[in-house]
């Protein structure tokens, strides 16, 4: 019998092409598995309030846990949230500035309305990738059904509170003694306690909130995220989690096991000893899980901090308060960690934000961002994709941030690169309002006051504080700037004709209209009628 050596060679290569094969696909499609996404967030927390950021130790209240994820990951030293709570969870969320979701006020309970069902959420998004998903803590997002967590794409959402923390002490009268009982009664029945449910179903209400149960909120929140860590952190499935903190907005309120437990020995202190504490467990359990190698972990904060409460508030070193468009209303502390992937102790300036969580997680999930929303209509983001950053092999294509108060349409500040030009001045020229007001840090106490002509001009490199107005002076002048953002500006300004902003989700009261301002309206509206109705004749 005749061997045939060339079948024989063939079947061999055959094999050894298939084992190759699937090899490759093996390994690619190792390469190619989404990993498990964390953010932890905490409010109003200072940009100084931390260890990595000069604080820590010697603030007075040590952040050991916060160091270590400094330590093992990446620092970023010109990050950006939004000026206030509301604004900056959903930049955050959804990857867009707020005007264009509606969101651009801080919402109070009994307001209604929040996040359009229309928007894409980072959940939303990750949804598609067939993640599993988890919300606990500070939503302020809304309070109609269509805007809670669940509705926006989280499976499970557990100790969901919807409000600023201090709104939960309107009704308390261990607080607010003196509120009239009709004030107090329409306070209680507009204001909705913590909060769970599952997608599909409808929420409930697990437990009403005073000042009393204000200083276990975060306990909540740590325990709920720690079950279901423990129950999902292993599936097959990729899971993502937004951790969100109550701490450390006003009023700060530690929980009793570490009351005075900071060197400090005041709220303030004690709460940032918590918020580490609690950050620190939630990282112990992912490492104790064996699954911190595929597992993206990130630190960051809503908005700057708000001095006008102070001495009950962070630390920031640069020029204004949480409200203003000054760098210390949005430039946030903000710290990324994933072993084996970003580069420990690695320190990034680039400049980057909350925004760009959106496309990053995209990216990282192997998918492109919608192009429409989840009604179907043309939709865009202000989001850009950071994981070259994290990864040390690139930089982000952002060079430049825009900064936006309550009813600013158009930037109120616009930085590129080194240089920023301020539009609102707001708060600076405010007048003192006792012995504890912070110099020149009004925040929401200044109307917001606009310079005629021409911006202020600041190099942040060389002045990260904003205290020399570089426009013009006797050394030099950056009077080219203005055009420059005057450019840009206008081409942001065409976003606004294809994509329509949302109409603002929250009520906000604007202040008087003048009887001079009211009889110039009606003046303009009488001359436009005028015309449209000689138009509609025939004339002009």
């Amino acid at each position: 019998m005749k061997t045939n050596f060339r079948s024989i060679k063939s079947a061999g290569l055959l094999k050894t092409f298939g084992l190759l094969f699937c090899l490759l696909i093996a390994s690619l499609g190792y390469a190619q598995k989404s990993p498990n996404i964390i953010i932890l967030l905490s409010d109003d927390t200072g940009w100084g309030d931390l260890g990595p950021y000069g604080g820590g130790e010697g603030r007075g209240a040590a952040t050991p846990n916060i160091d270590r994820m400094a330590t093992e990951g990446m620092q970023f030293w010109s990050f950006y949230g939004q000026p206030s709570c509301t604004p900056g969870r959903a930049a955050l969320i959804t990857g867009r500035i707020p005007n264009r979701s509606g969101m651009t006020t801080v919402a109070f309970p009994g307001d209604g309305g929040g996040l359009p069902k229309a928007e894409w959420t980072l959940a939303s998004l990750l949804k598609r990738k067939n993640y599993n998903t988890f919300f606990a803590g500070k939503w302020h997002l809304g309070e109609e059904d269509y805007s809670m967590p669940i509705a926006q794409g989280f499976d499970v959402m557990k100790n969901v509170t919807l409000y600023h923390l201090n709104a939960y002490t309107y009704t308390d009268p261990d607080w607010n003694a003196d509120m009239p009982e009709d004030i107090r009664a329409t306070w209680v029945k507009g204001t909705k306690g913590a909060l769970e449910g599952e997608a599909g179903k409808p929420y409930r209400e697990v437990r009403k909130i005073d000042g009393k149960v204000i200083p276990f909120l975060d306990q909540y929140t740590e325990e709920e995220s720690l079950k279901w860590l423990k129950e999902n952190g292993k599936k097959d499935k990729p899971f993502f989690m937004e951790i969100s903190f109550a701490k450390n907005h006003q009023p700060n309120l530690p929980h009793p096991d570490y009351a005075g437990k900071s060197a400090g020995k005041n709220k303030y202190a004690d709460c940032i000893v918590e918020l580490d504490a609690r950050i620190g467990r939630i990282m112990d359990e992912v490492r104790n899980l064996g699954i911190a190698e595929n597992t993206l972990i990130i630190y960051t904060v809503d908005n700057g901090t708000w001095q006008d409460v102070y001495p009950d508030c962070g630390y920031t070193p640069f020029r204004g308060t949480k409200g203003t468009d000054r760098e210390g209303g949005s430039r946030i502390p903000t710290l990324a960690w994933w072993p084996g992937k970003i580069k420990p102790n690695s320190k990034n300036n680039d400049i980057l934000g909350t925004l760009d969580f959106m496309a990053t997680f995209a990216a990282l999930s192997g998918q492109e961002l919608p192009t429409v929303d989840r009604d179907g209509k043309p939709t865009i983001f202000d989001s850009y994709d950071m994981s070259p950053v994290l990864f040390g092999t690139g930089k982000s294509k952002r060079t430049m941030w825009f900064y936006f108060t309550e009813d600013e349409l158009l930037p109120g500040a616009i930085r590129i690169g080194k240089f920023k030009a301020v539009f609102n001045l707001r708060g600076d020229n405010g007048q003192a309002t006792g012995g504890l007001a912070v110099d020149s840090n009004l925040g929401w106490k200044g109307a917001a006051s606009y310079v005629a002509t021409v911006p202020q001009i600041f190099d942040l490199w060389a002045d990260p504080q904003e205290r020399y107005d570089l426009f013009m002076n006797n050394f030099t002048e950056k009077t080219w700037f203005l055009p420059t953002v005057q450019n840009i500006i206008g081409e942001f300004a065409k976003t606004y004709e294809k994509y329509p902003p949302h109409v603002v989700q929250s009520n906000l009261y604007p202040g008087p209209i003048t009887i001079d301002n009211y009889l110039k309206l009606k003046e303009a509206q009488e001359k436009l009628k005028s015309i449209s109705t000689a138009k509609r004749s025939g004339g002009g």
